[in-house]
């Protein structure tokens, strides 16, 4: 009889455990993702998106890549670098899960009315026709215009390096074709 009840109560508690087990994870994921609130926002859009991307809806694969590059050392940032490596490798792929599958923010009276500036046909094959992104490169359009003109002279610069083709790109570029790029995008 003790045993019988012994299996009931344990069986019930391996279903509790099992059912519970996801929102756990879900929650716990949600309270680390809770560090990223202080600059990127409580959902994953800054209040300052001049100097902080927007992560809500960003590309999964490249949010994987950057936090893995913060955390290896490959890319570095006073706060991104320690917080990185604060995380276990699983986390990473968690978190940027987390903020991939909210929604990117709409602009009021987004789209680009001007022409396409002068070079921007080689950035289509890694982020996309339109600009939105895909495995492995990162949504360009409706991030800020400062945002974009930084990115772009970090990497022309050689000061931002993880990743091959870029910097390389961005130096073929002259400031004004840069700066007109920044503008499109972050019209769009």
């Amino acid at each position: 009889m003790v045993t019988r009840h012994f299996f009931a109560i344990a069986s019930a508690a391996l279903g509790f455990a099992v059912a519970a087990g996801p929102g756990c994870a879900s929650d716990e994921i949600e309270v680390k993702a809770q560090m990223c609130a202080a600059c990127h926002g409580q959902n994953g859009i800054p209040t300052d998106s001049k100097t902080i991307p927007i992560i809500a809806g960003q590309q999964q694969s490249y949010l994987v890549k950057q936090l893995h590059d913060y955390r290896s050392g490959d890319r570095d940032n006073p706060i991104m670098s320690p917080i990185a490596k604060s995380l276990a490798q699983d986390d990473l792929r968690k978190i940027a899960a987390y903020f991939a599958a909210k929604r990117w923010p709409a602009q009021a009276g987004a789209g680009a009315s001007a022409p396409q500036p002068e070079g921007i046909a080689q950035c289509r094959p890694c982020h996309q026709p339109n600009f939105e992104g895909g495995p492995p490169a990162p949504r360009l359009a409706g991030l800020s215009y400062e945002y974009l003109v930084a990115v772009m002279l970090s990497f022309a610069a050689d000061e931002r390096t993880n990743d091959g083709d870029m910097p390389k790109f961005m130096r073929a570029l002259t400031d004004s074709e840069r700066d007109a790029m920044a503008r499109y995008l972050s019209a769009l």
